[in-house]
């Protein structure tokens, strides 16, 4: 069998690429599908993947949407057969063409659809490859689409993203809207996912941009901001108390999550319990029943808490009695907790 490299594009290119320029896409298209399934069938993969890539850019770059996108579709197709691995070649081809697709129509979001499925296929991220999510992420929310770009900006787990969701929530909350939700909406997706970096790069941004836009926001009884530890690495962690209780306690949460070291540490442990007694008896969001439950998981993937049984009315008291053993002793799924984090000097939060 020839080598993958061995067939050149160029003679390809050079019956597609004028057809365009001539206004004629369709002829285009189809003389595109021709070699590249030529060039597919016979093992030359790269110089398949070459000819719809140009071929697409050129589509896209002359308002052929369709055509575009179905010559993307089967780039990846190419993709999955040769067994394309993620790096920086393969996934800037898809990042061109999904801005060149632009944000009209179903086409970008198949596109998107399909390229997080095959980076999730043949790399090691389930999710997908997180810097296609934020990219995906950014340009969306450039574009005004902040409901399409935050699933992209939780999913790709980097500090960049973080930040940039952090940015967007605060567009999305504007002069006068309700911050609890946004900052609950921005550190649990992390937290569930074990990114306490994440969730705190996130937290901070949003308290700390939001503020600077919203001062009325700060509280009148500590408008500075409270230092938390000791600061590591020329930097202060600091906590800024709010009139949002839900906002608060958010910051909070991932302070403590971020000193949790499992079952080792019996004051962590026995700060949240405390923290989440306290915010979810003042009612609010934090005692909503799906934050409850969350906030349930989340003491079990970091404190080594087992859930509380299920059908009582008194969370704070089931989180309690199932921290010093009151759980019952029935069969229940195998517990997710993460590995104990490195012991810490700052003692526990209150």
């Amino acid at each position: 069998m020839p080598p993958a490299r061995a067939t050149s594009s160029t003679r390809a290119l050079e019956a597609i690429l004028p057809l365009i320029a001539s206004g004629q896409p369709y002829e285009a298209h189809q003389k595109a599908r021709t070699f590249a399934s030529r060039y597919n069938k016979s093992a030359h993969y790269d110089t398949a993947i070459d000819v719809l890539f140009q071929s697409a850019r050129e589509l896209l770059k002359a308002g052929q949407q369709g055509s575009g996108t179905d010559l993307t579709s089967f780039l990846l197709d190419v993709y999955e057969t040769k067994g394309e691995p993620v790096n920086a070649e393969s996934r800037g081809r898809l990042t061109q063409l999904i801005a060149l697709t632009g944000p009209s129509g179903s086409w970008r979001k198949s596109i998107i659809d399909k390229t997080i499925a095959w980076s999730a296929k043949v790399g090691p991220h389930p999710a997908g490859d997180p810097d296609l999510h934020h990219y995906i992420g950014e340009l969306l929310y450039k574009e005004g689409n902040f409901v399409a770009a935050e699933p992209h900006l939780l999913a790709a787990g980097k500090r960049d993203s973080a930040r940039v969701l952090a940015e967007m929530f605060v567009e999305w909350v504007g002069p006068d809207g309700p911050v609890g939700p946004f900052a609950l909406r921005g550190i649990i997706p992390y937290l569930q996912n074990g990114n306490i970096l994440a969730a705190r790069t996130f937290i901070i941004h949003f308290a700390s941009q939001l503020t600077a836009r919203r001062p009325s926001l700060l509280s009148p009884h500590q408008p500075s901001p409270i230092p938390v530890g000791k600061p590591t690495d020329n930097e202060v962690d600091e906590i800024l108390f709010t009139t949002d209780s839900t906002l608060n306690f958010a910051q909070l949460a991932v302070r403590a999550c971020q000193r949790a070291q499992g079952d080792k540490n019996k004051a962590m442990r026995e700060a949240w319990v405390r923290l989440c007694g306290t915010y979810q008896s003042k009612g609010g969001l934090v005692a909503n029943r799906e934050v409850r439950k969350t906030l349930s998981d989340i003491a079990e993937l970091y404190f080594a808490i087992p859930p509380p049984r299920a059908q009582q009315a008194n969370p704070f008291g089931d989180m309690i009695s199932a921290m010093f053993g009151g759980a019952p002793q029935t069969a229940a799924p195998q517990r997710r907790v993460l590995a104990p984090a490195p012991p810490t000097s700052t003692p526990g939060l209150d």
